[in-house]
C-alpha cells in the first residue's frame, strides 16, 4: 500500500500496475534519449533520426502525461468509490457485528433460563428419586424384617416338624399323637355326656374312646391306629420288589390292627356289633382305599370301620343326631307335661286378657259419660256467668245430673 498525498494506493491494483508499467517505459525512453544524445556525438548522421525519434517520444511523453492525468482522475473515483464502500461495508460489519451480538446475547439468556429450567427440574426429578427411594428403602426394610420373621417361623416350624418326625418315628408316642387327635375331634363333634375317653370294658380292654349311642346299636368304640412304617416303605420303596414287600407289611399291619380290635373292643350285649378305627393321617387312609380295597373289605367283614379325621368327623356329627333323638324320646312324656302346662297357662292368660279388656271397656265408657256431664257444666257455668237464666229455665230437669250425698 503505498500513500499519494491524501490517497492510498495499493500495489496490486491494475490501474497502479498501470502506472507503474508506464513510469518505467518513459525512464527506459529518457534512457534511450540519454544514449542517442551520446550516440550524436559520435555521429551526425545519426542525429537527424534521433531528433525526429525524440520529437516522437516527446509526443508520446505528452500523450502519456495526458493519460497519467486521466488515470489519476480515475484512481480519485476509484479511490473515492472504495472509500465509500468501504464505509458501507465497515457500517455492514458494525450492523452484522450487532445482530451477532444480540443474538447471543438471546442465545445466551436462552441458554441460562434452559439451564434454570433444567437444573430445577433435575432438582424435582432428584428430590422425587430420593423420595421414591426413601419409600421404597422403608418398604424394602418391611419386607425384609417380614422375611425375617416369616424365616424365623420357618425355623420354628422346621424345628416342630423335626420335632414331629420325632414324635411319630416312636410307636408310643405316635399311638399318644393319634389318641389327642381322636379326642380334639371327639370333644368338638359330641356333648360331654356323650362320650368316655379311655373306658374300661367288662373284658377289661381300655378302649381309646366309648361313644354311649342308645340301644340300637349301643355303646361303640373308636380305637386309634397308625401303621406308618408301612406307608413310609411304600413312599420309599424304589424297585419293584420294594414297592411289593411294603404293600406285604401295609396289609399284615392293617389286617393285625382290624383283627385286634374285632376281638378286643367288640363284646355281645356290652357294645354295638362294630367298632371304628382311626387313622390319623389322611394320606395314609387315601394309600389305604386306592390301593388296598381288599384289606377296608376285610374289615367291614370284620365289622370293623376305618375312619380318617374328616370321615370320623362325619360319623361323630351322625352319631350327634342319633343321641339328640334318642334324648327328645327319653323326654316326650316330660315335653307332652309340660306341653300341657303350657296350654293351661295360655287359657288363664286368654282369660285374664277378657277381663282387662272388659275392664278397659267399663272405664272407656265411665270416661265418655264424665266427658259429657264436664260439658253440659261447663256450659251451665258460662250461662250463669252470662245472666242467662231464661235459657236455664228451658232446659229440662232430665238434663241437669244430680249430687247424690254421701252416705255415712
Amino acid at each position: 500500500m503505498i500513500e499519494i498525498g491524501n490517497t492510498e494506493v495499493a500495489l496490486n491494483d491494475p490501474v497502479t500496475l498501470l502506472v507503474l508499467i508506464s513510469a518505467a517505459v518513459l525512464l527506459l525512453l529518457l534512457l534511450l534519449v540519454f544514449l542517442g544524445l551520446r550516440a550524436a556525438a559520435r555521429s551526425a548522421k545519426a542525429t537527424e533520426p534521433l531528433a525526429h525519434q525524440i520529437g516522437q517520444l516527446g509526443e508520446g511523453l505528452r500523450v502519456l502525461n495526458e493519460s497519467q492525468h486521466v488515470l489519476k482522475g480515475g484512481l480519485e473515483t476509484v479511490s473515492a468509490n472504495q472509500n465509500q464502500s468501504s464505509h458501507a461495508v465497515e457500517k455492514r460489519l458494525t450492523f452484522v457485528q450487532q445482530q451477532m451480538n444480540d443474538k447471543l446475547h438471546e442465545n445466551a439468556m436462552k441458554s441460562v433460563r434452559a439451564l434454570d429450567e433444567m437444573q430445577t427440574r433435575m432438582k424435582d426429578a432428584l428430590q422425587g428419586s430420593s423420595e421414591k427411594t426413601t419409600t421404597s428403602l422403608t418398604q424394602l426394610q418391611e419386607r425384609l424384617a417380614t422375611i425375617d420373621k416369616a424365616q424365623t417361623n420357618i425355623e420354628k416350624l422346621s424345628g416342630d416338624v423335626l420335632s414331629l418326625q420325632d414324635i411319630l418315628s416312636n410307636k408310643q408316642t405316635r399311638g399318644a399323637f393319634g389318641e389327642i387327635q381322636l379326642n380334639d375331634i371327639v370333644q368338638k363333634a359330641l356333648p360331654p355326656d356323650g362320650y368316655t375317653f379311655q373306658a374300661t370294658l367288662s373284658n377289661n380292654r381300655r378302649a381309646d374312646c366309648l361313644i354311649h349311642l342308645p340301644n340300637p346299636p349301643g355303646p361303640i368304640v373308636i380305637d386309634s391306629k397308625f401303621p406308618l412304617e408301612a406307608y413310609e416303605a411304600i413312599r420309599g420303596a424304589q424297585t419293584q420288589a420294594q414297592a411289593k414287600e411294603a404293600a406285604r407289611l401295609m396289609k399284615a399291619a392293617v389286617r393285625l390292627h382290624i383283627k385286634a380290635i374285632s376281638e378286643k373292643y367288640i363284646i355281645e350285649g356290652e357294645t354295638a356289633d362294630g367298632a371304628l378305627m382311626f387313622l390319623p393321617s389322611e394320606a395314609v387312609y387315601a394309600e389305604l382305599h386306592a390301593n388296598f380295597a381288599q384289606v377296608v373289605r376285610e374289615g367291614f367283614e370284620a365289622r370293623v370301620w376305618i375312619v380318617s379325621p374328616t370321615t370320623c368327623m362325619a360319623t361323630l356329627n351322625t352319631m350327634r343326631a342319633v343321641l339328640k333323638d334318642a334324648r327328645m324320646k327319653e323326654q316326650a312324656g316330660a315335653i307332652r307335661k309340660e306341653l300341657g302346662l303350657l296350654y293351661k297357662d295360655v287359657e288363664r292368660l286368654d282369660a285374664r286378657v277378657g277381663n282387662l279388656d272388659k275392664h278397659f271397656g267399663q272405664a272407656a265408657k265411665d270416661i265418655e259419660e264424665i266427658k259429657i256431664s264436664a260439658s253440659k257444666a261447663g256450659n251451665r257455668a258460662r250461662r250463669l256467668d252470662s245472666f242467662d237464666f231464661e235459657t236455664l229455665e228451658s232446659e229440662s230437669a232430665a238434663d241437669i245430673v244430680k249430687l247424690e250425698p254421701k252416705s255415712s
